[in-house]
């Protein structure tokens, strides 16, 4: 394959950093999470419910729920079967098929489970076309379930539901919806929890029960529930953290209810019988790639031109930095901006002789470069290349064929792509655990971490960190790095550890609905 010209690294330089500059982003991340807790008033937002409660499900929840969850591309309905017992089990390969007989899911099952894509019309329309299709799709799966579990119309079904996108709780069974980016034209205050009944008793038959819903939780909330329930944890270890790399990128961590702004408090938080709930530790959305993220993302070099000009072409400017930069709804479109950029300045090939496709905005997908590398399944380089974007005769393309040269210097720019998103999130996974206390003082030697915890585990899931090419084994070593450089000479008194946690936005909204109706609000 024919080398790319020796001056194309000099050209992508912008995309290159020093491992020093990772640990300062992480270091400078932690104080920008702990100021937009305290002060920020749309980020860091808390889900009414108590880690006790949530400890509490994980232990003992049994029965079957109704389970929805509206992503930024998909949306997911399934009865999800809580089976208790100590018989935990999670595992990347757990194979559950729509009637949850799947191995390694010996804690729950998945029931009736059906996906549908949420098309741009849908997305586009008013509020109430969308919720009406929900709940169409929440119907049909309904009258499955009336089939199979024998429902009656006297029977309520509660139901949990996780939204992929930011929402203001005052109680577990209430959402007001904030503007939702991902394409959505949604951009007023909206209640989730009434417009979903209003689509399901559309479409409802009169054989059929109504639904309560009982618990409503963002889809890095639902995770983390989803994945404190079916991870098999040691004594010395702490399932703490729920992280979501896909569409979007954002996580959730439980986090004291002192350290949030006392506006965002909310009116009714679900504890355990007898605690109080002055200063429990509550499960927070952190939002964590709004607009807070940019002045250390900045700082530290991290944001290039084409980052900007990716931002500059956005639905909302300046609005999701760091999710511009980590996320598959943008990685493939900066791909784009970068190699045409390349082609343009380093290789002297005139734009207008691309091929159409290459020169249209989001005209080259994340799932494209996500195994685009040498030895992938999806075939050689030059190959993929010729296959996704054809040339010679096709409508606006000028260019006679690629050559090794474009298709390898389209791989150096994937590879920068990934290793500067895999680097960031690692930085702001060790920042939100520094910022929730999970990690000892690195300052203090004699600091130790709290009940003889010595692994922190992270449950991730979201298709471009496990299936990007080296994403999820980058992201991982650059958190141990990090640790051992905070911690030195000294080994980290913890580790931090990723751990699976594929389909939490269904799981965790079913997990959550025992965890509700067990408790009482403070």
């Amino acid at each position: 394959m024919a080398a790319p010209p020796p001056d194309l690294r000099a050209f992508l330089k912008p995309l290159s950093f020093e491992f020093g500059s990772v640990v300062s982003l992480s270091q400078e991340l932690a104080l920008t999470f702990k100021h937009l807790s305290a002060q920020s008033l749309s980020q860091f937002l808390p889900t009414p419910i108590s880690e006790s409660i949530l400890r509490q499900a994980a232990a003992s929840s049994r029965g079957r729920f109704l389970a929805i969850d509206i992503g930024g591309t998909n949306l997911r309905v399934a009865f999800i079967e809580l089976l208790g017992g100590s018989d935990y089990s999670i595992s990347s390969e757990a194979s559950v098929d729509s009637q949850g007989t799947g191995q390694g899911a010996r804690r729950l099952k998945r029931h009736l489970e059906h996906s549908w894509p949420i098309q741009d019309h849908l997305k586009n329309e008013n509020p109430e076309n969308l919720f009406s299709w929900v709940g169409n799709r929440v119907a049909q799966v309904v009258r499955r379930g009336c089939e199979l579990f024998m429902l009656t119309p006297g029977d309520e079904l509660p139901m949990g539901v996780t939204f992929s996108f930011p929402m203001k709780q005052n109680s577990l069974s209430e959402a007001t919806l904030m503007p939702m980016g991902k394409g959505f034209a949604i951009t007023s205050s909206l209640d989730l929890g009434d417009h979903l009944m209003k689509g399901y008793e559309k479409h409802r038959a009169p054989d059929m029960p109504h639904i309560k819903i009982a618990a409503i939780s963002n889809d890095a909330v639902a995770t983390l529930v989803s994945f404190v329930y079916q991870f098999p944890a040691e004594p010395d270890q702490k399932a703490v953290m729920g992280l979501i790399v896909g569409t979007g990128c954002n996580a959730t961590i439980p986090l004291k209810l002192s350290s949030l702004h006392p506006s965002k408090w909310p009116g009714a938080i679900s504890v355990l019988d007898g605690q109080d709930g002055a200063d429990v530790k509550i499960a927070v959305n952190t939002e964590w790639s709004i607009n807070g993220s940019a002045p250390p993302l900045r700082n530290f070099g991290f944001v290039t031109h084409w980052d900007e000009q990716l931002d500059r072409a956005g639905e909302a400017p300046g609005f999701q930095p760091l999710e511009y930069m980590t996320a598959g709804r943008y990685l493939g479109e900066l791909a784009r901006i970068i190699f045409v950029d390349t082609l343009h300045k380093v290789m002297d090939v005139p734009v207008g002789s691309l091929p159409a496709k290459l020169r249209q905005r989001f005209g080259m997908t994340t799932t494209f470069i996500s195994h685009y590398y040498p030895g992938s399944p999806a075939g050689q380089l030059l190959n993929q290349l010729q296959r996704e974007f054809p040339t010679g005769g096709g409508e606006g393309a000028m260019l006679p064929r690629w050559e090794g040269g474009h298709a390898f210097g389209l791989w150096i720019i994937v590879t920068a792509i990934e290793r500067r998103a895999s680097a960031i999130v690692a930085a702001a996974t060790v920042a939100l655990l520094r910022c929730a206390g999970e990690i000892p003082d690195p300052r203090n030697p004699a600091s130790t971490a709290d009940d003889g915890v010595k692994e922190l585990v992270v449950g991730y899931t979201g298709g471009c960190i496990q299936h990007f090419h080296k994403y999820l084994e980058h992201t991982q070593t650059a958190i141990t790095r990090i640790l051992y450089h905070d911690f030195q000479p000294r080994s980290p008194p913890v580790g931090v550890t990723l751990r699976p946690c594929h389909d939490g936005g269904i799981t965790g909204a079913g997990v959550l609905v025992p965890a509700a109706l067990a408790s009482h609000v403070a």
